[in-house]
């Protein structure tokens, strides 16, 4: 009898490991990389009706654009709006438009709208990123049950997505530059009453092993994001600074230390995470919502729904690089600055798991087909009913070259108000060599720290 139970666990011990691995495309499949998909994974073709464009695998910036820091503010000033949306002729677009979209035409009548523009696919990476991605189809694997990775390394992990939290990880390990720096980053909340505060303004230092030129999966040591930075405003925080570091393994919680002016000290912050509000934008968010999506997403359950075309914000780096009074309105983005574009996207909805909690236990993020970077998020509470929604505001960067990511531009639908987290208004963005590992630490914090 003890036998035999030993030898069902065994069994059922095997069978959870099995369950627990997601094992990659066939190199069958992986030969559409570059012929039916980009290399990035993105379809090669454009639409039915010629909406959305080919991918060719170039940007085609106007060459003469002026920049602030490494990102031209108006890559393609020629284009004009081919559509606009407004609360009155909404109607005739809802299925390219997500359910949060709708809400702030609703809410915001007189002053919010879509202003779309001609797609261009500029999503595009150095020819080592599409190698590595190539190279990622048939060895990168999930494992822990798809909320840890193995054999991934320097490009888009899972080109092929098969599960929703693959797409998740596509977003997470998006291309990247080895380092950026960015000065003067604000976060910003617009309130009920249509004020615009400064609830803190930083310097920025990203570092992105996972993008190493030099690196491999197997010399890789897991940790894909490193950030640091030090906050200059308003006065009473100034001197304050975080420094954390993101892992692909689950069982590597967010490492992260902070240095608090007051107590003359740094203290390990390891709710710096999930739905924790985010006390660098005054609690205006939740630490995931930052970029969209931020930090381990071992809280929810990851349902891939399909693809669809939506109109969704899309090199907007007129928005971007403008002055604050210039990109803002009294309760969203100024609408004549924000470019929209038609583009496929995948539609992955996350429950929260069973046995875990989060402040917000529905949300439906929509991924950019070429870049995977998540485009539009809306979260839903308890009863269901919509709650949050989320714009991202990418950037075409011809230097890379790449679509980046940095802003979020976050709506609390009850309480009114908006958040933007990591502004570049009147902020400087570079690319910049990569800075030594003791610059990561929380020592390297302490040692800097000013009151």
């Amino acid at each position: 009898m003890h036998k035999k139970t030993a030898l069902w666990a065994a069994l059922a011990a095997a069978l959870m490991g099995t369950q627990g691995v997601q094992a990659a495309v066939s190199a069958e499949e992986a030969a559409a990389l570059g012929k039916t998909l980009n290399p990035l994974g993105g379809e090669m073709a454009g639409n039915a009706d010629g909406t959305i464009p080919a991918w060719t695998g170039k940007q085609e910036v106007d060459g003469s654009a002026a920049k602030v820091g490494d990102i031209p503010s108006k890559p393609f000033a020629a284009d004009k709006p081919v559509l606009q949306i407004t609360a009155q002729n909404m109607a005739q677009h809802l299925d390219k438009l997500s359910e949060g979209t709708q809400a702030l035409l609703r809410k915001y009548p007189d002053s919010f709208r879509v202003d779309v523009y001609p797609t261009r696919r500029t999503a595009v990476a150095p020819q080592h990123v599409y190698d590595n991605t190539l190279k990622n189809a048939t060895e990168c694997q999930t494992k822990d049950n798809g909320l840890s990775l193995t054999g991934c390394y320097g490009g888009i992990p899972f080109p092929i997505p098969k599960t929703g939290v693959e797409v998740a990880w596509n977003h997470l390990l998006r291309v990247e530059n080895e380092s950026t720096e960015v000065a003067n980053f604000k976060n910003i909340v617009l309130t009920a009453d249509g004020s615009r505060t400064l609830a803190t303004e930083n310097d920025q230092y990203n570092q992105y092993p996972y993008y190493y030129k030099d690196g491999t999966a197997s010399s890789w040591s897991g940790e894909y994001w490193l950030q640091r930075f030090a906050t200059i405003a308003p006065p009473f925080k100034a001197g304050e600074s975080l420094v954390f570091r993101d892992s692909i393994d689950v069982k590597q919680s967010r490492q992260a230390w902070q240095y608090l002016v007051g107590q003359r000290r740094v203290r390990r912050a390891p709710t710096v995470a999930y739905d924790t509000p985010d006390f660098v934008a005054s609690g205006a968010n939740y630490f995931d919502e930052v970029q969209g999506l931020m930090g381990h997403i071992d809280r929810f359950d990851w349902k891939l729904v399909g693809k669809k075309e939506m109109y969704v914000p899309y090199n907007a780096n007129e928005v971007v690089t403008a002055s604050l009074d210039e990109a803002y309105g009294k309760h969203h983005l100024n609408p004549a600055k924000v470019r929209w574009e038609l583009h496929r996207v995948w539609e992955v909805e996350a429950t929260v798991a069973s046995g875990k909690r989060h402040a917000v236990p529905k949300r439906k993020y929509y991924f950019d087909e070429d870049s995977w970077m998540v485009l539009l998020i809306d979260g839903f509470d308890s009863e269901g009913k919509l709650w949050r929604t989320a714009q991202i505001t990418p950037f075409v960067l011809p230097a890379t070259p790449m679509l980046a990511l940095k802003p979020a531009h976050i709506f609390n639908l009850q309480a009114n108000t908006m958040s933007t987290t990591q502004s570049l208004n009147e902020a400087t963005f570079k690319i910049v060599p990569r800075k030594p590992e003791t610059h990561w630490t929380g020592d390297a914090v302490a040692a800097e720290g000013v009151r």
